[in-house]
């Protein structure tokens, strides 16, 4: 995949304005459900295996766009920036998951258990340690541009991190939802995977390697023409979802908020971690803006179809993955607005990384 470092930062209009589509889609999720209750248990019911077909075929249409886009080849380029993709995949994979389940067992089982149900608490917890497991894919791509980081960083480490998850996400998963006392079945696990990691990776890729023999223009060009059926689906799944949520929405207002506050710390952790880690290391600001960037974002498509198939279209695990894909832009932006305004004390201390 091609990437110009002089490329100007775009964010189209879905995503500029995720979090405004989501807010639409909590109403019409909700109004769905309250108007239209034998449609929303309709598609409910088809189920094939624990696997929502309906669901299942968005959560498709939503995540290979974005696969189409990594180039794996760009592995060979992980040595020239080792520093700062040693820094993201330690934050990535040695930090986050693990953090993410310490701050879900302090908030939700300790500070705010007077206000949740008691009966989805451990299934709040359950959906954003998936949240935390899955580090970002594609908005990554948007954030490094807009602090004008190094796209062949950013690349790479998009390549490195969809190759680990490929066999660390299940692990680590089921490692801490075994350390909070919640059972989760291998087998449903690990078809998680395959269906929403391998087998979409292995179809985008192919579909990329068609695209690209014809020619790098054809590749750019049907991404282009994807992206805004990608975010349709998600779209439309948050819809989907949010008509199974409305009654425990409606009955507890509250849920939403607190199941955000782990989340926001958590990107203030990570993000912070990761920048001041590369400062210490001397690594370049073009590439610790990224790095910062990607540790502390979420492949929230992914967190929210592994929810699904593991708890279910009504469970607490799957309103808790969306309450991520809820904050992921406005937070994301301000990590982006931090990152460069602090450019000029960054560069005041650090030695480039060569």
């Amino acid at each position: 995949m091609k990437v110009s470092g002089s490329a100007q930062p775009v964010m189209g209009g879905f995503e500029r304005y995720l979090t405004v589509w989501v807010l639409l889609c909590i109403v019409a999720g909700i109004a769905l459900g309250h108007w239209m209750p034998a449609l929303s248990h309709a598609i409910a019911a088809m189920e094939v295996a624990k696997v929502n077909l309906p669901v299942g075929l968005l959560i498709w249409v939503m995540i290979i766009p974005m696969l189409v886009k990594i180039d794996f080849s760009a592995l060979s380029r992980v040595k020239s920036h080792a520093r700062g993709i040693g820094v993201t995949l330690f934050i990535n994979w040695g930090v986050k998951p693990f953090s993410m389940a310490l701050l879900a067992w302090l908030f939700l089982r300790q500070l705010f258990a007077q206000w949740l149900d008691p009966a989805q608490v451990d299934s709040y917890v359950a959906g954003l340690i998936l949240l935390a497991a899955a580090p970002c894919t594609a908005m990554v791509f948007v954030w490094s541009q807009l602090c004008k980081g190094d796209p062949y960083f950013t690349l790479s480490q998009v390549a490195l991190n969809d190759t680990i998850m490929l066999l660390a996400f299940a692990p680590i998963v089921a490692l801490l939802l075994g350390i909070s006392s919640i059972s989760v079945p291998w087998d449903t696990l690990l078809v998680s995977v395959l269906l929403y990691i391998l087998m979409p990776v292995a179809i985008a890729q192919m579909l990329r390697q068609q695209l690209l023999r014809r020619s790098e223009a054809a590749l750019q060009r049907a991404s282009a023409a994807m992206g805004p059926l990608s975010m349709l689906a998600l779209l439309a799944t948050l819809v989907l979802l949010f008509a199974f949520q409305g009654k425990t929405i409606l009955e507890q207002p509250l849920v939403i908020a607190l199941l955000a506050v782990p989340i926001l710390i958590q990107v203030v952790l990570n993000s912070g971690l990761a920048y001041w880690l590369n400062k210490k290391l001397g690594v370049a600001h073009c590439v610790a803006g990224p790095s910062a960037l990607i540790g502390a974002s979420n492949f929230f498509e992914l967190a929210v179809a592994t929810a699904i198939s593991l708890f279910g279209l009504h469970s607490g695990a799957a309103l808790a993955t969306v309450v991520g894909v809820l904050i992921e832009v406005p937070v994301m932006l301000v990590v982006v607005a931090v990152v460069n305004r602090s450019r000029h004390w960054y560069e005041t201390a650090a030695s480039p990384e060569s």
